[in-house]
């Protein structure tokens, strides 16, 4: 029981994170939707930053698993289009992380430490599939041209939901889609030229 109602709080939490700005939520808001006592939650979680810290965990495992390269191969097209979706899928599902980051971050050096790491483990990633792409003759660049799309694909990635409210967009979900598109509209430039007909289809596809 006392996990069922630990897994309710971190599940509330999140939603309402989501929904409103984690700013802007207090553990009694949470304990309130809930129908629990302020009690009942510092029971299972110390204070706020308590439970961002276990839902920042489980946005780490699942960020991990997503930015897992494909084993044994080369990567394609095809790979890296799945990846951003599950990259971009993880964002949306815990976009109050990315929405409020400064702030979260600026508080909490844990989180910081721990959000550095996953910047890492994905900038090495995305160098990781430059390279592959390049090796298996679907991109044409030089070193120095995939390493700085490697970089512009992580810095979209991390901080697209930022643009796009800073810019009004009011549909967080069709501003991912679109976060998506202009990651892989990066590797365009230097694709061959079968690639970037591919390329073309798969987004025209996404988009209908």
């Amino acid at each position: 029981m006392a996990k069922q109602t630990r897994q309710r709080i971190l599940d509330a939490a999140l939603t309402m994170f989501n929904a409103q700005g984690e700013p802007n939520v207090t553990t009694n808001h949470i304990a309130d939707e809930l129908e629990i006592s302020p009690g009942n939650l510092y029971y299972h979680f110390r204070n706020k930053d308590d439970i961002i810290e276990q839902l920042f965990a489980r946005f780490e495992e699942r960020m991990d698993a997503a930015l897992a390269a494909p084993q044994g191969r080369l990567p394609g097209l095809e790979d890296i289009w799945l990846q951003l979706h599950l990259v971009f899928e993880c964002i949306w599902d815990y976009r109050f992380l990315y929405r409020d980051l400064v702030e979260i971050l600026s508080r909490n050096r844990r989180l910081r430490l721990r959000f550095a790491r996953i910047l890492k483990r994905a900038d090495e990633q995305a160098h990781l599939v430059m390279r592959g792409l390049s090796q298996a003759g679907v991109m044409r660049a030089s070193g120095d041209e995939l390493a700085a799309t490697a970089t512009n694909v992580l810095v979209i990635a991390t901080f697209w939901l930022n643009y796009a409210a800073a810019r009004g967009d009011k549909d967080e979900h069709a501003a991912i889609r679109d976060g998506i598109v202009q990651v892989m509209m990066l590797l365009s430039p230097f694709l061959r030229d079968a690639e970037r007909l591919h390329l073309n289809t798969l987004i025209r596809a996404y988009l209908d």
